[in-house]
């Protein structure tokens, strides 16, 4: 059974930067991986995505230029550096494996993990 365990969240103020890591046991993920997030009163929503073997990255248009998603394969993580945050950033993170190489906003995901708090103040 595959687990994936987030981590790094925390508050931070307006402007700060937090990176979030999710590891994944169980078994080796090769494919892709991502992030969404849940805001208070908000649906989840897409953050951010990369492909196997990572190569490729997908950023919601909310985040892109602030986020920064990578993987080590080795260490079967993935990783949300957020850069720049604001109030609209505060949400609970989830990590998510899908069983596509690649990203489609079509495709839903597997796995997903239990989610990280990140709260932005002002």
């Amino acid at each position: 059974q595959v687990q994936l365990v987030e981590s790094g969240g925390g508050l931070v103020q307006a402007g700060g930067s937090l990176r979030l890591s999710c590891a994944a046991s169980g078994r080796t993920i090769s494919t892709c991986m991502g992030w969404f997030r849940r805001a208070p009163g908000k649906e989840r929503e897409f953050v951010a995505a990369i492909s196997w073997p990572g190569n490729s990255p997908y950023y919601a248009d909310s985040v892109k230029g602030r986020v920064t998603i990578s993987r080590d394969n080795m260490k079967n993580t993935v990783y949300l550096q957020m850069n720049n945050l604001t109030t609209e950033d505060t949400a609970v993170y989830y990590c998510a494996a899908f069983p596509s190489l690649y990203y489609s906003g079509n495709i839903d995901p597997t796995y997903w993990g239990q989610g990280t708090q990140v709260t932005v103040s002002i």
